[in-house]
Order: structure tokens, then sequence, then C-alpha cells
């Protein structure tokens, strides 16, 4: 077992000295940035820095023993990582200034980025999800046959978190090349590793998965580069999931405003005498590889390096608020033409309709991947992928483990490594377990750093078929109100076919609701091609000029129903279809010419999404309206189970009130 008091000793193998030099130049780099940046910190030059001094080896060995072509997730303090990859110094300092040249263009700060052009993709705040992501990557080379390996990183705290768990036990069960790196540097901020965690060695949790795990001393440049390449060549051959534990010490505070007073101040004499780039250094030399005058000579092209960095750096301009270009540049450009149908028609039952468009999707998309629980053999608990696998096979069309957050984030290591993802949450309640992901991840990337989410999340929703609290909930406006995600709410068979051909073809994230209640309780003759139907654009279902009905999913239908048993009301029946984008000029237009407006909808009435609507159309057609914008939508609790119950609850009784009541004022 690798410990503190653990000696460094190198074995260069068989390594050239071109190589030993290489390695040498590399791990120097990180700490001579370092250590610029520390100095522009006191000079306030730079607001804040999380530093990796005494865990560079870490970083360097792993960078420098992959190839350049294999992905690297790294985290705060693998520096490393960026250098040797040798990403030009200006723009690493200007991400981390908050500048153009960088990669986020101010909108998110030091390692919080990804680049495809050097194969890194950086962390979020929230410690995990970048391992599922990991995840997903590894994914798509195995379904290129591409015989690469996917490294990413974790600190011994973040390796508390369910992501963890999730992602390794997902990367076992697929056989995953991914090679999980636990930094352990005793602390997750200032909490010690007794308090953290109970197991002596992060390596021996691998047995619990089925899995290989590997312990080593993490300040040994040169064990961290062999076992690196000796693992990854491995892998690439025989595709599974490694955990490697490296041993090492933060020598300086999670970032350098918390300070280390928590800290024994032996451990840093200890730890201090393991320096990675000292006695590397030191190794080098007594090797006779290294001279005091190569040293001189690197460090003094480094120093140039940075220096000449900085300059361009320190003289780019801050970015200038563009509100045009932020609202802009949220999605990836997709424009989707509506297709009219033509040819043959057959009578689909709503199911019937999602089932035909994933067909046609995964036939026009040879890049698409289908991810949910049971939906391989079994067909999912509604069957709609029923027949699936035999088409396209278990490698496209896969179940899971029940992993919500690491499925998810698979997802979106798909779409970074070029593919198509659709991932079905069994039941849209179980969203809950994959928030970060979707909220952080999916919404957030394009905008952060330009790369698209090319996933699907298909959500079966609400109530209506006395399923209870957990299976019942329509929870859309968890997502209505973060920017950067698309949702799809529709109504009828032919609307789901192209609304979920569309969301398909668009690179960009979209949540896809399928009201339960309509599966097998409605059909329409849908055609058989493949068509599309653009997104933020309403349907209007029934034309009138007393009042005007906006609602969407269920709530269609009950208006519906009204209607039809109402034939004196004459209304606009505006039905939705999606709500981000949402179709406010068809919404406007209806509300100035009838001058009275009912929002409905299932979801619980307080902070739903008839609170926005209702807002934007107070103020955007006051002077139009004759009567007090109302709204409807369920009762302020969890769905119950019982059917009387759950009739109680939900608004269809008390929408026709409030419209007569609306009707009259």
């Amino acid at each position: 077992m690798v410990t503190a008091d653990t000696p460094v000793k190198f074995d260069r193998r068989k390594l050239k000295d071109s190589t030993l030099l290489e390695l040498y130049m590399n791990i120097l780099k990180p700490r001579m940035v370092e250590e610029k940046m520390l100095l522009l910190l006191r000079q306030g030059k730079i607001a804040k820095w999380f530093s990796g001094i005494g865990q560079e080896a870490i970083s360097v060995g792993v960078a420098s023993a992959l190839n350049t072509d294999e992905f690297i997730l790294p985290m705060h303090r693998n520096l490393g990582v960026f250098t040797t990859r040798q990403i030009p110094f200006n723009r690493l300092f200007s991400q981390f200034q908050g500048k153009p040249g960088g990669f986020t263009q101010g909108r998110d700060r030091s390692f919080h980025f990804g680049t495809q052009e050097y194969k890194i993709v950086g962390m979020i705040s929230h410690l995990g999800p970048q391992m599922g992501v990991a995840d997903g990557i590894a994914l798509a080379d195995i379904l290129k046959k591409d015989k690469k390996v996917t490294v990413v990183f974790s600190g011994d705290g973040g390796a508390s978190e369910g992501d963890f768990h999730e992602s390794i036990n997902t990367a076992a069960v697929w056989n995953l090349p991914v090679i999980f790196i636990v930094e352990n540097n005793g602390y997750g901020l200032s909490t010690p590793s007794n308090e953290q965690f109970k197991c002596k060695s992060f390596a021996d949790k691998a047995i619990g998965y089925g899995i290989e795990g590997i312990s080593i001393d993490g300040n040994n440049l040169l064990k961290v580069y062999d076992t690196i390449k000796t693992v990854a060549e491995s892998l690439r051959e025989n595709p599974r999931p490694v955990i490697l534990e490296c041993v090492t010490f933060r020598m300086r505070g999670h970032e350098e405003a918390s300070g280390t007073k928590y800290v024994p101040k032996e451990l840093f004499d200890i730890w201090g005498r393991k320096d990675p780039v000292h006695n590397f250094e030191k190794y080098l030399l007594g090797e006779g590889v290294l001279t005091e005058e190569i040293i001189e000579q690197y460090r003094a092209e480094i120093k140039k390096q940075i220096d000449d960095g900085l300059e361009i750096a320190f003289a780019e301009q801050m970015p200038k608020p563009d509100t045009e270009k932020e609202l802009c540049e949220l999605f990836k450009p997709f424009i989707a033409g509506e297709t009219t149908p033509s040819g043959s028609t057959t009578n689909m039952r709503f199911i019937d309709a999602i089932s035909n468009a994933m067909k046609l999707a995964m036939r026009k998309h040879s890049n698409l991947v289908l991810m949910g629980q049971d939906i391989a053999d079994y067909g999912g608990v509604f069957k709609i992928t029923e027949g699936f696998v035999e088409e396209f096979g278990k490698g496209r069309v896969r179940n899971t483990p029940l992993c919500e957050s690491a499925i998810l984030g698979s997802g979106f290591g798909l779409s970074i490594n070029g593919y198509k993802a659709l991932v079905e949450m069994q039941f849209a309640d179980f969203v809950s377990e994959g928030m970060t992901q979707i909220i952080n991840n999916l919404a957030k990337s394009h905008y952060r750093w330009g790369q698209n989410a090319d996933v699907v999340v298909r959500m079966p929703t609400g109530a209506a078929v006395a399923a209870g609290p957990f299976h019942s909930q329509s929870n859309e406006a968890w997502f209505f109100k973060t920017p950067g995600l698309k949702i799809a709410y529709p109504a009828f068979p032919s609307d789901a076919k192209g609304l979920l051909l569309t969301a398909f073809d668009d690179p960009n994230p979209v949540m896809f609701f399928e009201h339960k209640a309509l599966y097998r309780s409605i059909s329409e003759d849908v055609s058989d091609d493949y068509y599309n139907i653009p997104f933020g654009k309403a349907r209007l279902v029934k034309q009138g000029n007393d009042v005007t009905i906006v609602t969407y999913g269920l709530g269609v239908h009950w208006a519906l129903e009204l209607l039809n048993e109402n034939k004196d009301i004459n209304a606009d029946l505006i039905d939705l279809r999606t709500l981000a984008p949402l179709d406010t000029e068809a919404i406007y237009e209806s509300v100035k010419r009838t001058g009275r407006v009912l929002v409905l909808h299932e979801d619980t009435l307080t902070g739903g999404i008839g609170g926005e609507i209702a807002s934007l159309i107070t103020e955007n057609c006051f002077e139009y309206l004759d009567a007090p914008v109302m709204r409807e939508g369920s009762l302020d609790t969890p769905v119950p189970m019982n059917a009387d119950l759950e009739q109680n609850f939900l608004p269809k009784e008390r929408f026709k009130e409030k419209l007569m009541k609306l009707l009259k004022y």
C-alpha cells in the first residue's frame, strides 16, 4: 500500500534519454506556470487559482502516456494535462482571465471548458458528472471500433459522489475502456480522508464492480507514465474499465483563499520530500540525462513562453456584452423546415407514432444510440422499443443499469464523440436522479464552450392513470426555466411523430414529454413518411372569437371534450406542442382577437408554466384584454394514487368552472 512514507524510486526501464527529457520538460511547465499564476494572484491580476503543486506527476504522466487523439477529462488540479497537450499559453491565460482568446469567451473560468482540438473535456463544479461523460466517449469508440481509451479524473472527495458509483458500474457492465483515476491527496477541501471514506485504498473498491484496481505512488512520474502506458495498451485490445488510485498530496489550499491551516504541518515536511518535480530532476541529474545547463535552457524557454503568452493575454480586451450574441450562441444553429407528409397513412395510436418515429430515426441516423432501462429485449415498460433489438442490435439499443445520471452523462459523451443519443426515462419522475447532467452539462455546454449535446431525453409523464406520487408527476416546469434546453410536449399522434423526428435531427438537447394517458387512448391517421414539425410553432386545434384557451398535452383533450359538449362556446384552442421555444406569436395573435384567455396545464398551479404565459400575455396584450388573464392547474399537492383523489387533484373540472367564469366576466 502506498503511503506518505513510501520512498520515490524511479525505474526508467527502457525509456530513451529523449523521452525522459520530454517528461522533464512536461512536468516543469505546469510548475513554472503555477508559480507565475500565484504571483499574479497576489498582484490581483487573476481572481482565483486552484493549485496542483505537488500533484503534477499524475497529470503529466497521464497526458504524456496517452495518444493525442484520446480524450482526457481532467479537474482543477490537472494543469499538466493542458500544458502537456500543448495548448498555447496565451489561450490558457486568456481563459483564466475570462477573455475571448480562451475557450469560453469569458463565460466560465479556469478549467471549466473543453476543446475538441486537444481532446480535453473539462469539469464542472459539481464533482463527479464528468465520469459518466467519459463512459459515453468510450462507448462511441467501441461502436466505431476505434482502439482507444478514455481517462477521467476524480479526487478522493469527489469519489464519494453517487456519480462515481454509477459511472464505474456502467463502464463495468458495458466493458468500456475507461481509466478512472482517483487522485487521493488526503483532503476534500478541508475534510480529511478519515471523514470521507473507510476504505484503505480506492483500488479496493474495484472488486465490488468486478474490475481491476491499481494503487500507485502519484508523485512518481515514471510510475504514472509506465502504468498508464501499460494499462492503456491492454484496454485498447481488451476493452474494460480500470480504477487507478494515485496517492499524492496537495501542497497548497483547495484554492488559495482557503489556506492550509487545517492540515498538520508535519505532513508538508513529509510530502515536501516527495516533491515530484524536484525528485525527478534530481534523478535525471544522477542518471546523467540532465545537466544544469539543460535545466537552465528549459527554464528559459518555458519562461519566455509564459511571458509571451501573458503579453498576448493581457493585451486582449475583455469581451463586450452583446445580448444578441449571447442568446444566439445558447444553441448550435439548427433550422427544421416543416415537411408536409405525403403518401400512405396508417392509423396509429400515440404510442405507435412514437415507436414509428424512433424506428425511422434509427434508420436515418446510423450514429443514433438508444439507452434506457429494459428497452432492449423487453421492449421497454410501454413496449415502445419492442422489436428494435432484432433490427438494430444491442450495440445501438442498450439496456442500462439503474444509473440515470451516468446514462445521461453517457449521452453527452456520445455526442462529444460524434454520436446522437436518446435516453429514456422509464418514468419522467425518475429524471430527478439525473438533474445535474441535464441542467449543468447538456443545457450549458454549447453556451460555455461550443460543444453541442445531441441528446433527446424521452419523458413518459403525467397523471390520470392512478399511478401515485412517483409515477405521475408533471415536471416540465423543472426544465422550462433552464436556458439551453428545448422542450416538446405533443398532444396528438401525428404531432408526436413529427416533433420527435425533429428532435432527433436537432443537434441540441431536447426534453421530449409523452403523456402516458394518451399512449393507447387516442389515435389518428399518421403519415408513414419521415416528416418534420418545427419547434416553436403551435397548433390551432379549434378557432373561435369569444375566448382563447392555451394548453398542451392532456389539457388539449380536456379542452376539446368541454368544447364538444358545449357547442355554444366559440373558442380558439391553442395546442402549444413545444414549450421551449414557445410560440408567443400565435398566443398574442389569438388573445388580441378574442380579448379573453385561460391558460390550462396539468402541472401544479403554483410555479407551473401557466404563470409565465399569463405574465407574457399581460405584458404584451394588456390593452386588448376584456377580462383578467386566468389560469388553471392541478392542486398544490403531490399526485395521489386513489382514482377519486387523483381526479380531484387534476384541474379538469375546475377548468370548466374557470372557463365559464371567464366567459361571464
